[in-house]
């Protein structure tokens, strides 16, 4: 695992991006995977503003997010599908038809995540997968416990990810229960991975996801076996592993 310190959350994003933009710019055609989120909002603001001077070009390039919530439509303003849209998509030269986020629209769960793992697989699967990390180690909604080996799968929420969510809702009722996301296997499968980290809140689950032992009670532990992961984070979430890099 390759470890890159930034001094704060501008600097993270922006060499977070810069590890994006590499890959768009070295196969114009990739297939990236896309996280939602605050984390992300930077590389996404950093990604449009090089796309708005003619740096980046994204019309070959194509998406698959890791998830999305079950029951809530293109429309609705909490839906990962709209998060990515006004946040990213509507800015840049991407194709929309080469956007692929879950259908949380599709009540059948196992249609809807055969669907999804269906297109990975169509696209020839992900050059490079972008991922957040969750307060109790999860990536994509995969909580501590999930089995290693799943492809894309429903997901009962946990209370602690429910509240984390609420923020995003009018109260803590309206946060979705359930939700679509690409398994472990899923994201285990991806050419590389890149994921992001900041603040001092997620300094002791840095420490225990990618110093710690490989469990599945800490989901993003198993980031240590992948053979080409970059982690960047800022100094506060680095801020219990100073000894150890």
């Amino acid at each position: 695992m390759k470890i890159i310190k930034a001094k704060d959350y501008n600097e993270m994003s922006r060499k977070a991006a810069n590890i994006i933009s590499a890959q768009v710019i070295m196969k114009p055609d990739c297939v990236l995977g896309l996280a939602t989120g605050s984390s992300p909002l930077g590389i996404y603001a950093q990604l449009i503003d090089w796309y708005k001077k003619g740096d980046l070009d994204f019309s070959q390039t194509k998406s698959v997010n890791l998830d999305e919530y079950r029951g809530l439509s293109h429309a609705n303003p909490q839906s990962y599908y709209y998060f990515m849209n006004e946040n990213f998509f509507k800015h840049i030269n991407i194709n929309p038809a080469n956007t692929h986020v879950p259908n949380g629209m599709e009540l059948d769960a196992q249609k809807a995540c055969a669907d999804h793992e269906a297109i990975i697989q169509e696209l020839g699967g992900i050059d490079l997968q972008l991922l957040g990390l969750g307060n109790n180690g999860h990536i994509g909604f995969n909580e501590p416990g999930v089995a290693f080996e799943k492809e894309t799968h429903c997901v009962h929420l946990t209370e602690s990810t429910i509240r984390a969510n609420s923020r995003f809702f009018e109260k803590l009722e309206d946060v979705p229960t359930q939700a679509y996301t690409m398994g472990i296997k899923s994201i285990m499968m991806a050419k590389k991975i890149l994921i992001i980290v900041s603040g001092e809140g997620k300094s002791d689950i840095v420490k225990e996801a990618f110093f710690g032992p490989v469990i599945p009670q800490v989901p993003a532990s198993i980031l240590q076996m992948h053979p080409d992961v970059t982690l960047v984070a800022d100094a506060d979430a680095l801020s219990k592993c100073t000894t150890l890099i």
